[in-house]
């Protein structure tokens, strides 16, 4: 890679997401920016080589590429050229210059994080001074890489319900980047115990009366009285799922006893569930229960 300082003698144009994304030859395959997801937004888009102009944004921007490529970028005044390989990703921090261009075609999944999330997760840190991200270039880095990938997955298979997955994962990635692109690592308490049952009982019980809803992870940690990152740790040490899981299979077993009533349509349940549709509902419950709701249905009390 060829290491270069550059001048620049005006400041870019600060743009939001959506205009960022807005400015690639093609729109995104996949975006979530019409969702109502917290602090997290994640869009998926093929592009053929382009020259992107130099710009900034408030959100930090995790790009993750699915496909090798050439390319040369710049951050903050400092260019480098990048051969590209799959699982590689790149920070770009809130708020830093940012300029690329690439040869190839590009597959690319980006994740942007508000800066707020990284400020509250230093509230549960007992060693922490800053939450300021290094930038990186094309780097390797599988556990982002896997986390973009199952992101995308999941928005695809489930994108009216998708917010618990995607808040929790954003919780969890960012903490990840602090502890390895930080320009400080932070410390974070850790507790040998899970949730009190109290707690966990609300919890249960308002998840159970929201099924409907797509529910947000600030939610419910409010209601545990505990911060996002703190209640998703403990939340799964004491019922050996994640939040999303859980709130999953509470949708499932709700379809299957509706399903069971006979008294409405599957298309019906999937939307009193919380599913999209008919289609995301036999989805998930083939995957955990390995039979159609059709089936449970014809087989009644049988099944």
């Amino acid at each position: 890679m060829v290491k270069v300082t550059m001048q620049s003698d005006k400041s870019p144009r600060v743009y939001t997401p959506q205009e960022l994304v807005d400015l690639f030859p093609h729109s995104p395959l996949l975006t979530s920016y019409s969702t109502p997801w917290q602090n997290i937004k994640m869009a998926y888009m093929r592009q053929p080589a382009y020259e992107m102009p130099e710009v900034c944004t408030t959100i930090h921007n995790i790009l993750i590429y699915t496909n090798p490529h050439s390319a040369e970028r710049t951050i903050d005044g400092i260019t480098m050229k990048e051969s590209v390989a799959p699982g590689n990703i790149a920070i770009i921090p809130a708020n830093l210059s940012h300029r690329r261009c690439w040869k190839d075609n590009l597959e690319i999944i980006a994740i942007g994080l508000e800066p707020s999330l990284f400020a509250h997760l230093l509230d549960d840190a007992t060693v922490s001074t800053a939450t300021e991200l290094v930038p990186q270039f094309a780097t390797p880095d599988p556990l982002t890489y896997q986390v973009g990938l199952s992101l995308k997955t999941v928005f695809e298979q489930t994108p009216i319900g998708s917010r618990l997955y995607a808040e929790t994962t954003a919780t969890m990635l960012a903490v990840h980047l602090l502890q390895y692109y930080g320009r400080r690592k932070p410390e974070f308490k850790d507790y040998t115990d899970g949730l009190p049952q109290f707690a966990l009982r609300q919890v249960a019980d308002y998840i159970q009366a929201n099924l409907d809803r797509d529910l947000g992870l600030a939610e419910l940690a409010a209601i545990a009285h505990l911060s996002p990152h703190y209640f998703a740790r403990l939340f799964k040490r004491s019922m050996g799922l994640t939040p999303h899981q859980f709130v999953l299979r509470c949708r499932i077993e709700r379809a299957k006893t509706l399903l069971l009533n006979g008294k409405d349509t599957i298309a019906d349940i999937a939307q009193q569930v919380g599913f999209a549709n008919q289609a995301h509902l036999s989805v998930h419950v083939k995957r955990l229960l390995g039979v159609t709701p059709k089936t449970i249905r014809s087989q009644g009390k049988n099944w």
